[in-house]
């Protein structure tokens, strides 16, 4: 076995094991609060936020860490930081992305900065046919001997005929979905082997892990666990246990107030986390543009929700 299947097989296993006890995590990148450099010390004191309660790995700079917004070197400062935070206690997977030139040299620095694996993003603004998001892929995927995942979303589209030269790829591990085409997922699930990955991974995923985990997909990420880890772990704890009525209380009571806000405008997705983290008094600066901050308006309806939220899991605000 060479080093990028030695590697790719380590991945799997621990993924397996993490996913069994916690969420996927997907952390914010943290900035001064003129935003314009990455605060390491808040960034590492977020992570430990983060790992305090049980996700099954780390994603960093990826779309909820603002990775368009980054520099290679901000980039390959907040891996590194991860790295030595998480100490090998859980996975660091880092976001990659652009172009292949680009995504290519993220991938370098990702491995560089001592990463486990990397999440490649969607393609930079062109559709392209099957063959070519393909091609793309391995070109990325030939940079560094890192794991790799996939993420299905926006441009960069597979189908189920596609899973066999994925699985082909060395080095490619599993594919992250936000397209949510059930007939599709269940396809390349079946055509998939045992050991290939695949993640929820839509915006609030939560909202959907039970279609998911109905067609074998119980894995999920959670943009929640960045400001309510409380929350975040209450409803895992509650889809692994089958408990629905908790499940249907936190939707209620907590996920769709806080997809209503989060509808108010783009970005939000993102933003509104940011905020609501920066609301529990985490030093984690502004989201950099083409994102704006929540207005006041918005922020005060986030802190009824969270502090709701919190109530229902018995969690300080």
């Amino acid at each position: 076995m060479g080093e990028v299947e030695r590697r790719a097989s380590s991945l799997v296993n621990r993924m397996k094991v993490g996913n069994e006890s916690g969420v996927l995590a997907f952390p914010l990148s943290c900035f001064t609060d003129d935003g314009e450099a990455v605060d390491t010390g808040s960034f590492a004191a977020h992570l430990r936020w983060h790992m305090g309660f049980g996700p099954g790995a780390l994603f960093v700079c990826c779309g909820t860490g603002e990775f368009t917004s980054l520099t290679v070197d901000e980039y390959s400062t907040l891996v590194a930081t991860a790295v030595t935070t998480a100490a090998g206690e859980i996975p660091i997977i880092a976001g990659v992305g652009y172009g292949w030139p680009l995504a290519q040299t993220f991938a370098k620095a990702a491995e560089a900065a001592g990463a486990d694996g990397i999440l490649l993003l969607p393609h930079y603004l062109v559709a392209a046919p099957s063959a070519g998001v393909l091609r793309h892929v391995r070109q990325v995927a030939s940079a560094s001997a890192l794991p790799l995942i996939v993420y299905q979303r926006g441009l960069a589209m597979y189908s189920a005929k596609d899973v066999g030269e994925l699985v082909a790829i060395p080095s490619v591990i599993g594919l992250k979905d936000s397209m949510s085409d059930f007939a599709e997922l269940q396809h390349m699930t079946i055509a998939a082997p045992d050991d290939f990955l695949f993640f929820n991974g839509t915006p609030t995923a939560e909202l959907q892990y039970r279609p998911y985990a109905s067609i074998g997909i119980p894995a999920y990420s959670s943009a929640v666990h960045s400001c309510t880890p409380e929350i975040a772990r209450a409803f895992f704890a509650a889809a692994v246990a089958g408990d629905t009525a908790t499940m249907d209380m936190l939707l209620v009571e907590f996920y769709y107030p806080l997809i209503a806000i989060r509808d108010r405008a783009p970005g939000y997705a993102v933003a509104l986390i940011k905020e609501a983290a920066r609301l529990r008094g985490h030093r984690v600066g502004p989201v950099r543009a083409p994102l704006v901050d929540p207005t006041d308006a918005d922020s005060r309806d986030l802190e009824v929700v969270i502090r709701h939220g919190l109530e229902i899991v018995s969690a300080e605000f």
